[in-house]
């Protein structure tokens, strides 16, 4: 959560040519209303399920770039997928810039108003390890700009690309 996900995907999007595409945009397109609105009709559960539907016609789609919920790692089937169609890039970022940047976004409905700062570490004690297991590259998104973090990606998937 405020990791980059989108911002960062859309710059290497734009830097590949390729189509960007964000799961959380693309669950909000489809059903018409915002991510806060179905958690509260559906619940977690209900989104989670979207999301992986999602995740599957998005992962048929070839030379895309594709931004993911944080919490989409949760499912191993998920994990699966992400890891067997793409190059999976973990964008790591300090609980202090998650902070900074998530402070004022209401559409956030897994951040506790109240105790925000808490729900983040929860939230990574459970999503990190499962990060780190489907990851191809990490990168830190709170120390240097956006197109720093994008040139890193490049020069890592264009060696990978190389090798492989």
């Amino acid at each position: 959560m405020g990791a980059g996900k989108t911002t960062i995907g859309r710059l290497l999007a734009k830097s590949l040519a390729l189509s960007f595409y964000d799961s959380d945009r693309e669950i909000e397109r489809r059903t018409g209303v915002n991510i806060p609105m179905i958690f509260e009709y559906e619940g977690e559960k209900g989104f989670r399920k979207r999301e992986s539907e999602v995740l599957m016609d998005l992962a048929q789609l070839h030379s895309i770039v594709m931004a993911t919920g944080g919490g989409s790692v949760l499912k191993a089937e998920n994990r699966a997928l992400l890891s067997r169609c793409g190059f999976v890039v973990y964008l790591q970022c300090s609980l202090d810039k998650q902070l900074e940047r998530t402070r004022k976004d209401l559409n956030r409905p897994l951040l506790d108003p109240e105790h925000p700062r808490q729900r983040l570490v929860d939230l990574m004690q459970v999503r990190e390890p499962l990060y780190r297991s489907i990851a191809d590259h990490i990168v830190d998104t709170g120390r240097c700009s956006s197109r720093s973090v994008v040139n890193q990606i490049l020069k890592v998937f264009k060696r990978d690309a190389e090798i492989g």
